[in-house]
């Protein structure tokens, strides 16, 4: 509950200290903004220069592995468990997600358990992501499809937004 809370101080320096004292890995230079929901932050690494925009959902009830150079939209949702809707007994079923490094990922898009998103990929707006995405494809819709290729061999920027109030 008091990571909940945490999630709305208006100082993102004060945040990432207390979501790091939970046991999450935040690389130098990242920065998570207001309105996080976290399931288990222990299970969670976050590399260099990554951004995670407000209102995201980030679930560590498995393995949660986000890249450097990674950049999220507001809202955006990535889970690793959900139950099974064919067992008799709606069992959990947990899987790590892996987002490589220099992804994009659209305004509430969502990533569901066992997915592995490619370097440089890209996820549209609003897509609901159920398989892998390899590297520097962008995907769209629900469920996610290619609807095109990133067209870069390299990749080399830095997000750097990190502000004081964010």
């Amino acid at each position: 509950m008091l990571l909940h809370g945490v999630g709305v101080v208006p100082c993102h320096h004060v945040r990432r200290l207390f979501y790091r004292l939970a046991g999450m890995h935040i690389g130098k230079g990242s920065s998570i903004h207001t309105g996080l929901r976290l399931y288990d932050p222990s299970r969670i690494s976050i590399g260099k220069d990554t951004i995670i925009g407000e209102g995201a959902i980030l679930d560590g009830r498995d393995n949660l592995f986000i890249g450097n150079h990674v950049a999220f939209a507001t809202g955006v949702m990535v889970y690793n468990s959900q139950h099974d809707i064919r067992d008799p007994f709606f069992k959990a079923v947990s899987k790590p997600v892996h987002i490589e490094d220099y992804v994009f990922v659209g305004p509430n898009a969502i990533i569901l358990p066992g997915v592995r998103v490619g370097k440089g990929a890209v996820i549209g707006a609003g897509a609901v992501v159920t398989r892998d995405v390899p590297p520097g494809v962008i995907v769209g819709g629900v469920p996610a499809v290619e609807i095109g290729k990133r067209g870069l061999q390299e990749y080399s920027y830095s997000l750097g937004r990190a502000a004081w109030f964010r």
